[in-house]
């Protein structure tokens, strides 16, 4: 792990504003409260297991991960919005080496 960064309890790096993520991400998270449709149908939307407890521990099922697209990338990229049954979401621009707690509300 990074040394500049501060750990937190599950991995989960801190928080971060929607607003200072790329704008991809303020999209993803329109379509995902739009219910689709999504770039990467057949990807996005599948259950996050979290598998390296990174997030913070729930029964299988409960996460759920969408591709935020990266511009100029053939293939789905890194990014990800991962959300979690209850409303909460997460970002990772890693492809799940870290994560942070996305603030919707600006």
């Amino acid at each position: 792990m990074d040394a500049s960064r501060t750990h937190h309890p599950h991995g989960v790096t801190g928080t971060v504003a929607l607003s200072s993520l790329p704008p991809q991400a303020a999209r993803t998270v329109h379509l995902i409260e739009a219910g689709g449709p999504f770039p990467y149908p057949e990807d996005d939307g599948i259950v996050f297991h979290n598998y390296e407890h990174d997030l913070p521990s729930e029964p299988d099922g409960y996460y759920h991960e969408y591709t935020v697209p990266t511009p100029g990338a053939d293939d789905r990229g890194a990014r990800r919005i991962v959300t979690g049954r209850d409303g909460r979401y997460w970002w990772t621009g890693d492809h799940y080496e870290s994560f942070e707690r996305i603030e919707l509300s600006p």
